[in-house]
């Protein structure tokens, strides 16, 4: 099972698609993975794709491989490494800021810090304003579903 659900993975599907030919290429890609710092090659990730672009299909097929383990962790690794990438500077939580700051790199996000801070609030089990690992696990099992 993967970490997101398919519905959002359409839309960063079109979020990468910055051309909207229903494709995203592997320049496309590396981009955002650029964005995200994670350096790889076109041939390399070319290799992972399996070809120069995907369509809608072969990128849900494309992101379920890279979380599809059989490791026995049930994710654990993911989630561990997806909150990292939000997790700017390293603190153990994710602020209003870094969310704001990680969404606008990928270009998912144009409002304001508020908007992330509506949103923080609705997993926030603890109320200080901040989303620990234990609450983006919550916030991630209820985005599965």
């Amino acid at each position: 099972m993967s970490i997101l659900h398919s519905s959002y993975l359409q839309r960063v599907f079109s979020t990468i698609d910055r051309n909207g030919d229903g494709h995203v290429s592997v320049d496309e890609l590396s981009q955002l993975l650029s964005r995200l710092g994670v350096s790889t090659s076109l041939d390399e990730l070319e290799e992972i794709a399996g070809g120069t672009r995907l369509n809608l299909q072969e990128f849900i097929s494309f992101y379920e491989s890279i979380y599809t383990r059989d490791d026995g962790d049930d994710g654990e690794n993911d989630l561990v490494e997806a909150f990292r990438v939000f997790d700017l500077n390293g603190d153990g939580f994710i602020s209003c800021g870094e969310l704001h700051s990680v969404l606008s790199r990928l270009g998912m996000w144009v409002e304001n810090e508020g908007d992330c801070a509506r949103m923080i609030g609705e997993f926030d089990t603890n109320l200080d304003g901040q989303i620990d690992l234990k609450e983006f696990k919550n916030m991630m099992l209820r985005c599965m579903r």
